[in-house]
């Protein structure tokens, strides 16, 4: 048996990682914190549209916070993913993040109903305040959602996860209907 300085090859194993475990920690690292950064995205978006009264921004704060939400059923496939395979689950709980993109597409449908508030403005229009805040809160509406759809795609793409990247093209696309809130306060101004 040779050494190798004061172990053997066999008796050295520290510093070695599993990378099926190490792309699942990955994984729920970028969901953790894309989580993060869309809630705070959309609790500043609250806080301008208290003060505005604006409808569309209401829709896409709500669009925001869906898109927060997402990332619930994502982190806990990853989690379930770190289960050893049983009796019950002989090859494991790596298909946990298919039924996550089902609930995914869940939720941005629930996110969509949002827009029964804009049809009714449209009807029914009430008068916008502070459209300068409202510019703001759209644009760090979209920086937000466009942060966070970069680092999903990114990380889904390093760590083959098809789930999370296409949660991040859903952030890229609700950071574009933050742009139209910013076209329709030029518009209202």
């Amino acid at each position: 048996m040779a050494k190798a300085g004061l172990f053997s090859q066999e008796e050295y194993t520290h510093g070695v990682v599993d990378p099926e475990l190490l792309s699942l920690e990955r994984g729920f690292y970028a969901v953790k914190w894309s989580f993060t950064g869309l809630i705070l995205t959309a609790l500043f978006q609250v806080l301008v549209f208290s003060i505005s009264g604006s409808t569309a921004l209401l829709t896409d704060t709500i669009h925001n916070f869906g898109n927060a939400a997402t990332a619930i059923p994502l982190g806990f496939a990853f989690i379930l993913s770190k289960k050893k395979p049983n009796k019950r689950f002989t090859y494991g709980y790596g298909r946990a993040e298919d039924l996550a993109g089902l609930l995914i597409v869940f939720l941005i449908l629930l996110s969509a109903a949002a827009a029964y508030e804009s049809i009714s403005r449209l009807f029914s229009p009430k008068p916008v305040e502070f459209l300068g805040a409202v510019a703001i809160a759209s644009i760090v509406g979209f920086l937000g959602n466009e942060l966070v759809a970069k680092f999903r795609i990114k990380v889904g793409k390093e760590i083959g996860s098809a789930a999370l990247v296409a949660d991040g093209y859903h952030a890229r696309a609700d950071g574009f209907s933050s742009l139209a809130v910013l076209f329709g306060a030029f518009v209202s101004g």
